[in-house]
């Protein structure tokens, strides 16, 4: 009997700001780190999801193996964004092999693209609390075109495509392995990149929502570059609260305060409409990660938007590591970019 993860695979984030690359290994009680890695990509490299320069994607992908030294080849990766939908459905209560042949007829009525365009997965979730008679069932559609990008430039740089999940159930499998979350608790994530911010609301520790949302900290890098004709590296160090002249602190502090309401209100809009669609649930907490958990402040403003409390998520919170190969201080720092990442490295070949 094999116990644990018959074969290590790579956790390869491939965000519109930066690729992040994860490893884990098993421990006693969990997980061990054993390769972290962050390169940034320009900013037109990917576009709502969409890979425009595949040409610096895969030198990126190819750079980021180099650097950790990394010698597995299998590769978990996600999308996220205008080609991925997400549904939550209910359908009479039948067997796997069942809906297996049934689901491109069901998938129809919930997918707003060809079916014929679309690679289509489920699961399902078990009978439905409310009728015994009907199941839960998550469906996942994702554009045949965009996955074919994503295993391009995969396999272009050397390595092997085992899996292609969705962000937003990365970030999930990321919160379940560092945080205790009551059964009865009803929890949401944000998940905010630099384009787009998937949300993801779990009830009974299960998806029951999820949008994402063309919303991002571009837009306030972009705002800063605006406002005080700075270029955009320059914009992106005084959006994590670099250190500026005093004469444009009034300014700044302006420009970053509204451009984070401006999110805060779309992920709060968000919220709402789960709450309103749903029997009341009261979301107990938000965990908040992605490279605009780093904006300054923005934690605090998105609290008193949305009236829950708001945590920044430390994907590495329960994960073991040797403190000779990495630095605490550096992945405290990078932590709420590499969530999608770790929750992409715990899946295993062959997982549903």
């Amino acid at each position: 009997m094999i116990l644990g993860r018959k074969k290590g695979v790579i956790g390869l984030d491939i965000g519109s700001s930066s690729i992040k690359l994860v490893e884990l290994g098993d421990s006693k009680n969990g997980y061990r780190l054993q390769n972290i890695g962050l390169l940034p990509l320009p900013p037109e490299a990917i576009v709502d999801g969409a890979l425009m320069d595949s040409v610096t994607i895969i030198d990126t992908i190819r750079e980021l193996v180099t650097q950790t030294k990394t010698r597995t080849k299998d590769v978990i990766t996600s999308v996220s964004g205008h080609s991925v939908i997400v549904k939550k459905i209910s359908l009479p209560v039948m067997s796997e092999a069942e809906l297996e042949e049934s689901i491109q007829w069901e998938a129809e009525r919930y997918i707003p693209f060809d079916i014929n365009d679309v690679n289509l997965d489920f699961q399902i979730f078990g009978s439905s609390a409310e009728n015994p008679e009907v199941m839960d069932v998550v469906l996942v559609a994702a554009k045949k075109d965009i996955i074919n990008d994503y295993v391009s430039v995969i396999t272009e740089a050397g390595l092997n495509p085992v899996i292609i999940d969705v962000d937003a159930f990365a970030i999930e499998n990321m919160l379940g392995i560092n945080y205790e979350i009551e059964k009865d608790e009803t929890v949401a994530i944000a998940n905010v990149g630099a384009s787009i911010t998937n949300i993801n609301i779990l009830k009974n520790n299960m998806t029951a929502f999820t949008r994402d949302i063309f919303k991002g900290g571009n837009q306030i890098t972009e705002e800063i570059q605006r406002q005080l004709h700075v270029d955009y590296d320059e914009a992106e160090r005084i959006k994590v609260g670099s250190k500026i002249d005093t004469t444009s602190q009034p300014i700044i502090q302006n420009v970053l305060r509204e451009a984070s309401e401006s999110l805060a209100l779309e992920i709060g809009n968000s919220i709402e409409f789960f709450q309103s669609t749903s029997t009341y649930e009261k979301i107990h907490r938000l965990y908040l990660s992605g490279g605009g958990a780093k904006i300054k402040d923005f934690d605090i403003i998105l609290q008193q938007q949305i009236g829950i409390p708001v945590e920044i998520v430390n994907p590495f919170k329960k994960i073991v590591y040797d403190d000779k190969n990495f630095d605490l201080e550096y992945l405290r720092e990078i932590g709420p970019m590499m969530a999608v990442g770790v929750g992409l490295a715990t899946r295993k070949v062959g997982d549903r």
